[in-house]
């Protein structure tokens, strides 16, 4: 009799590890998932065309919080753990939680689930969500590509919708965005390597985007999300450290495994650490990964037009994801509104409405700005009035991507970007050219 397996996850690496571990596997059944962290993703079914033979009706994808009942109700002997950036203080207590149920319990296996290309894959993660790995794969991205080498940007998944029609996707022109109806939290990752000339893939089905791109990439660049582990076997795997956050780099899920499986640390925006937290992180990569080859960055800031912000009151606008589940009190809109001198940061908290008053309530912690949440079209409304109600002289957006494309912002705004500036270590051109040197001519 097949083994009763439910996966834990997010609508993301819960998918991965279904197709590539269990997926047309007689000894298993994945009688469910569970949906955490973003809302709306749970209360679907993953679809028959994707779960494949022995799942005629699809797999049920149920809320979370009905996880102890799911295991008793459907026979459950094994739970997997498959979503990513949460404290292992966490994960441990939803071990308890499952083997209290009756149920055993094991977290994703990182390298099982690495499907292995025939082109060189550079990954780059992070041990929390909020540590520049964006600026970190345009950066690399713009280094392959003056080699004269094709890039596909692989982005880790983020399947918010139909996930039938998201299995593959690809995307080359901004106007792909709107085709594949992208959410928010979507163009913020893809409109950057898009605006570089970098194709970008995504979807559910991780081993068929991969195939796809190896047709007209000569390098796959894997672009991590959160914390969580590369779903490709890596040729160069680059983990970004915060040394903002001394400590997290051991005590978040599954960041630890990113560290200690790294070929290269990089420490990024050392130009606002503060140096006795830079030496804890120092410290514990030595211990932990002492092979590991060490490059540190600074993140420079950009402000379109700094006399928006000076001597205003301002709200600031920053990348959700990382002020909610990332833990972040601050972003690069904060660092460049205290930079450019505002005369104040205003608290968004007494204007927000709907879904992003909920976002407060579950996040009590994001302090006094706003986090872009857009999974929806209803948050994304939810935002647009809010920032037009928030009573502030300008409005800072330290989003990666252009937000007032999304949305119409009433009152004087100014963007902000920000680079990876590399500043000391083995170069990290020169390493990303090595490897993809070396594997393409192997």
């Amino acid at each position: 009799m097949a083994k009763k397996v439910l996966i834990m996850g997010a609508a993301g690496k819960d998918f991965h590890v279904f197709n590539t571990l269990y997926r047309g596997n007689p000894e298993v059944e994945v009688v469910a998932f569970t949906a955490t962290q973003i809302p709306g993703i749970d209360d679907r079914r993953y679809p028959a065309v994707l779960a494949g033979p022995g799942y005629p009706e699809g797999i049920p994808i149920e809320p979370e919080e009905h996880l102890e009942k799911l295991i008793k109700d459907l026979g459950v002997e094994h739970v997997v753990f498959a979503y990513s950036d949460v404290s292992y203080d966490y994960v441990d207590g939803k071990r308890k939680q499952v083997e209290a149920a009756g149920a055993s319990f094991e977290t994703a296996p990182a390298r099982a689930v690495m499907v292995e290309s025939t082109k060189p894959v550079i990954a780059v993660c992070a041990v929390r969500t909020g540590c520049g790995k964006s600026q970190t794969t345009r950066y690399i991205g713009r280094a392959l590509t003056d080699l004269g080498l094709k890039v596909a940007a692989i982005r880790h998944p983020m399947p918010y919708g139909d996930l039938a029609k998201q299995a593959v996707q690809r995307f080359a022109t901004l106007d792909d965005l709107v085709k594949h109806e992208c959410t928010i939290e979507e163009m913020e990752e893809y409109e950057p390597h898009i605006v570089n000339g970098l194709i970008v893939y995504a979807g559910v089905d991780y081993e068929a985007i991969l195939r796809e791109a190896e047709k007209e990439a000569d390098v796959i660049l894997w672009d991590g999300g959160n914390n969580d582990t590369p779903f490709y076997k890596p040729d160069l795997h680059i983990t970004l450290v915060d040394p903002h956050r001394p400590g997290h780099e051991l005590s978040y899920y599954p960041g630890r495994e990113n560290l200690e499986m790294a070929d290269v640390i990089l420490f990024n925006k050392m130009d606002s650490a503060n140096p006795e937290d830079v030496k804890k992180v120092e410290a514990t990569v030595k211990e932990h990964n002492p092979d590991a080859k060490v490059i540190y960055a600074n993140s420079p800031l950009t402000v379109a037009d700094p006399s928006v912000i000076v001597g205003k009151r301002v709200l600031v606008v920053e990348d959700g994801p990382t002020l909610t589940h990332g833990g972040m009190k601050y972003g690069a809109g904060v660092l460049a509104a205290k930079q450019a001198g505002a005369a104040e940061l205003v608290d968004p908290r007494p204007f927000t409405v709907g879904t992003l008053s909920d976002t407060f309530a579950k996040y009590p912690g994001i302090g006094v700005l706003l986090p872009a949440m857009g999974y929806s079209d209803q948050q994304v409304e939810d935002l647009q009035t809010t920032i037009n109600a928030t009573d502030c002289e300008a409005v800072v957006v330290g989003t990666p991507i252009d937000l007032s494309r999304i949305v119409k912002i009433t009152k004087p705004f100014t963007r902000v970007t920000y680079d990876l500036e590399p500043t000391r270590g083995p170069n990290l051109k020169d390493l990303v050219a090595a490897t993809a040197k070396r594997v393409t001519a192997s």
